[in-house]
């Protein structure tokens, strides 16, 4: 990626090749001050957080765009519509926060177990896609501020009376995304698990008693029922305490200027309400205040 450079304004002006370097050095300086590539200009929520020429900020607003990954096949959080389109929760706060640091969002989709290795290998600047901020995930990125909370649910078919807790998974199956939170908690409790690709499958698989359970976020199997209302499942469980969704980034220095920015972009969608009305749009409740902080 080009790198932004600096130019010192006070330094003398000679004759020669010395003035035509600085006016070199002036359109380079020009070119990233606040304007992007299609000629819109930064918000003030940007421009409050400074980024030296060589960290990860300064070259996400040299290229003019953030490649953020996400599933696309995760409603509501991200997915196509009839039309095609990739809509969602974190599509649109994505494209919010890129709208707030000055450049284009790249929205790039990819399978959940891919994402963070995405990310590690550069192909994602950041990862917007419900994820939970856990102990072992904070060890290798940073994390946002939250941007809406959640709470896991523990799905069987409507006709299953042995599961009706998160303890009765001790000895049963289950179907989640490869290295989900999913994952994890049903292995916590002792069911073996099933790799698969998408929410979908793992209901179907369900649905077909292919396994015993699933685990997956209320705001997605709430979805998943409003469109399938006729669908053999129900929620046998679920958590006590509410999952935070964070946007995840490489941790380290390089990326300082860039958290605390994308920090100033919630906090601005925050107080404007565009957070919670897109948490309405897309759950049809406001899901961006931890109902568990006020109780």
């Amino acid at each position: 990626m080009k790198r932004k450079s600096k130019f010192d304004p006070f330094a003398p002006v000679l004759a020669g090749t010395l003035t035509a370097a600085l006016l070199l050095a002036g359109c380079a300086s020009s070119s990233g001050s606040g304007t992007t590539a299609t000629g819109s200009t930064e918000s003030s929520s940007a421009s409050d957080t400074e980024s030296t020429s060589d960290d990860h900020l300064a070259r996400i607003k040299s290229t003019g765009k953030i490649t953020v990954g996400l599933e696309g096949d995760w409603q509501p959080f991200s997915y196509h519509d009839d039309d095609d389109n990739l809509v969602g929760y974190d599509v649109e706060v994505a494209q919010n926060i890129a709208l707030h640091l000055g450049v284009e969002a790249d929205l790039v989709e990819g399978p959940w177990d891919g994402l963070f290795a995405g990310m590690d290998s550069g192909r994602y600047d950041i990862v917007v896609n419900g994820v939970d901020v856990t102990p072992d995930r904070q060890q290798k990125y940073d994390f946002s501020d939250p941007y809406a909370y959640d709470h896991t649910v523990l799905i069987v078919r409507d006709d299953n009376t042995d599961i009706t807790s998160f303890e009765d998974l001790d000895g049963k199956t289950t179907a989640n995304s490869i290295g989900s939170t999913y994952q994890e908690i049903g292995e916590q409790y002792g069911a073996t698990v099933s790799g698969v690709d998408t929410l979908v499958e793992t209901l179907q698989m369900v649905q077909n008693g292919q396994v015993d359970a699933t685990l997956n976020a209320a705001t997605s199997f709430g979805d998943y029922m409003k469109t399938n209302p006729n669908a053999p499942l129900k929620i046998a469980a679920t958590s006590e305490e509410a999952t935070s969704y964070a946007i995840p980034m490489e941790k380290g220095d390089d990326n300082a200027t860039l958290l605390a920015a994308v920090n100033n972009a919630l906090s601005a969608m925050r107080e404007d309400g565009t957070l919670a009305s897109l948490s309405e749009k897309y759950f049809g409740a406001d899901l961006t205040e931890n109902a568990s902080d006020s109780q």
